[in-house]
């Protein structure tokens, strides 16, 4: 894309067009000339340190085509200066930046995410691996769909490889504890910062708040008493919305299994998307579709792939990040469930 053609979008970059300030630059609003059509541009100074970063997001970015992922329309270098990125424009900013939202709008909004991840770790020719899910990453379009962000730490790799890196990189409250501990880096990273996001939406609370309690040791506390159902913004409450508390801890449940310590704990991101739907689905060539959940948990669980931990918390994020309590395994999700039997089924990811 042009240089001349961002800048007359942006009115040459004018400061009352900027809608963001982020570690790597501003972030302003643009409407192209030829069209109307409304963007989002990111700059980045030739000062800023996060080049690495920047052609991580063109490679990555560039290259995936999926409704819930922000767009990135084009990117322009201008010799010895900015990094331009130019974005869909998203209309309602981030998850973080948003008031309230009901509690349809909290679970579809996560049901948009996980399709997204979903699409990365197995919609595409090689596994993308995000490494920075938080709210402020979750963007909103004009139709408050859910659309993930900022590429900038993202990698690819090849399916069923498991990637090492010589750095830790992430958001403290949303970091794996494998990342820091081992080196390890699988699409179970995403998984987890999912989980955190999860259980952040649900309460409207951060991950981490000065003053309080960690929100996920609130929430194995909250699971100890059988309090879940008060985990739920209490705006939500406030405002009158019926929300079940049946709902209420079933959504909590996935969020901490998917926050488990332990990677093989969690549950894959294609089991996500079923478990955020309600449904007791599976996976594709584990189980026949007419299986239920319980006879799949029941399977994985006599392998020993899926390990039924409940100090594992306590142990593992003592040491790393001083969380402490007992944790849910994918057992307990499953008990949350409704009643009702479901039928596993093929996700579908669709391309834009």
């Amino acid at each position: 894309m042009a240089y001349q053609e961002i800048a007359a979008a942006t009115k040459g970059f004018s400061e009352e067009n900027v809608i963001g300030i982020g570690g790597n630059g501003k972030v302003y609003k643009g409407i192209l000339p030829a069209g109307g059509i409304e963007i989002a541009v990111k700059r980045i100074s030739p000062e800023n340190d996060g080049t690495r970063e920047v052609l991580a997001e063109i490679a990555t970015l560039g290259r995936l085509k999926h409704r819930n992922l922000v767009g990135l329309r084009g990117w322009c270098k201008r010799e010895k200066g900015s990094f331009l990125l130019v974005y869909d424009y998203m209309e309602n900013g981030n998850e973080r930046e948003k008031k309230f939202l009901t509690w349809e709008d909290r679970i579809r909004i996560l049901n948009d995410v996980a399709s997204g991840i979903l699409y990365l770790h197995e919609g595409w020719e090689s596994k993308v691996l995000h490494r920075d899910i938080k709210a402020s990453n979750v963007l909103l379009d004009r139709d408050m769909s859910g659309r993930l962000g900022d590429f900038g730490l993202a990698r690819l790799h090849e399916h069923g490889q498991v990637a090492r890196t010589t750095r830790v990189v992430g958001t403290v409250g949303y970091l794996a504890p494998e990342v820091v501990s081992t080196g390890r880096a699988s699409s179970g990273i995403d998984v987890f910062g999912l989980g955190i996001l999860i259980l952040e939406v649900v309460s409207g609370r951060r991950p981490v708040e000065e003053g309080k309690p960690i929100l996920v040791e609130s929430m194995l506390e909250a699971m100890k008493e059988g309090k879940l159902a008060d985990c739920v913004d209490p705006r939500a409450r406030d405002r009158g919305e019926a929300v079940e508390d049946q709902e209420v801890e079933r959504v909590v449940r996935l969020g901490l299994v998917c926050a488990h310590p332990d990677p093989s704990a969690r549950p894959t991101m294609r089991q996500v998307v079923k478990l955020l739907n309600g449904k007791n689905g599976g996976i594709d060539g584990d189980v026949e579709e007419s299986e239920d959940m319980e006879a799949y948990l029941l399977q994985r669980t006599r392998t020993g792939t899926m390990m039924p931990m409940r100090d594992v918390w306590m142990s593992q994020y003592s040491s790393n990040f001083g969380y402490v309590g007992s944790h849910p395994t994918m057992d307990d999700v499953r008990q949350s469930q409704s009643t009702t039997s479901g039928s596993w089924t093929t996700t579908t990811v669709e391309a834009r």
